[in-house]
């Protein structure tokens, strides 16, 4: 009796161990995997538009605030997106526009009539770049490694279980160097994230927070970014009156930016 039981426990040992791989393969998707699931929580699929309002503090007082019109869709040639912003606020900048298509970023005054080619690292307002207003595909730009399974504070200052993702560039369209990228291991939603330099300097931390329904999903509608040397240097980005909405091609083109209206 006691040799059968060494017997079928010997059995269930070997079946066990034989399927253990199996599941753990089957139940943890792959880093890159992890990253896509997390840009589609960010960003919507269809093409749509968006008010991007940006404000920057020093030292916890308001110091600067910019408003723009966000409209962006993925283009059928790579998978990534392109973005139009046209400035709405303040008056000065009124009628600006900004254009990423493809590896190009151009920035169009109405009243010179003349774009320019500009940098995504470049300040847009406060500690927000260029690149961090624009839409991005990260699963696209960056190839990631799970670093580490661990508990964090989001950026509403709730412990959340989180995969933390390695993300090093991929190609000439990434706007950063690498980016250490935070998510929620039940959800894949977006918690926090670092960004650095060819150096590795940290350039800013960002948390991702105010989750709202936005065109079919719970997605963050507020950015907080923070200084990498200055963390009393802070800008909130807010994304507000999503809208879905059919958006032509030729909108994101260098040419068609002085024949541009607005709606």
């Amino acid at each position: 009796m006691q040799m059968r039981s060494r017997f079928f426990g010997f059995i269930a040992k070997l079946v066990l161990g034989s399927l253990l791989p199996w599941s753990m393969s089957y139940a943890a998707p792959s880093a890159q995997a992890i990253l896509a699931a997390s840009d589609a929580i960010r960003n919507p699929s269809e093409p749509f538009k968006v008010q991007v309002t940006l404000t920057e503090f020093d030292k916890g007082q308001q110091v600067d605030t910019s408003t723009l019109v966000s409209y962006a869709r993925v283009l059928e040639s790579g998978g990534q997106f392109a973005s139009l912003l046209r400035f709405q606020q303040p008056a000065r900048d009124a009628g600006k526009l900004m254009l990423k298509a493809g590896n190009d970023l151009w920035f169009y005054d109405p009243g010179t009539k003349a774009s320019v080619r500009i940098s995504p690292q470049q300040r847009l307002l406060g500690q927000a770049a260029n690149g961090d207003v624009i839409t991005v595909n990260f699963a696209r730009d960056y190839k990631a490694t799970i670093a580490a399974d661990e508990m964090i504070q989001d950026g509403e200052r709730k412990n959340r279980r989180a995969f933390k993702l390695a993300l090093t560039s991929a190609n000439e369209d990434a706007a950063y160097a690498s980016v250490e990228l935070w998510v929620d291991a039940e959800n894949s939603s977006p918690l926090k994230a670092r960004f650095f330099a060819d150096s590795a300097r940290l350039l800013k931390t960002v948390f991702y927070r105010r989750y709202e329904s936005q065109l079919g999903a719970k997605r963050p509608t507020e950015t907080v970014i923070i200084d990498g040397l200055n963390p009393q240097s802070v800008t909130i980005v807010r994304f507000s009156d999503f809208v879905a909405r059919n958006i032509p091609v030729s909108w994101f083109q260098r040419d068609y930016l002085p024949r541009f209206q607005p709606d």
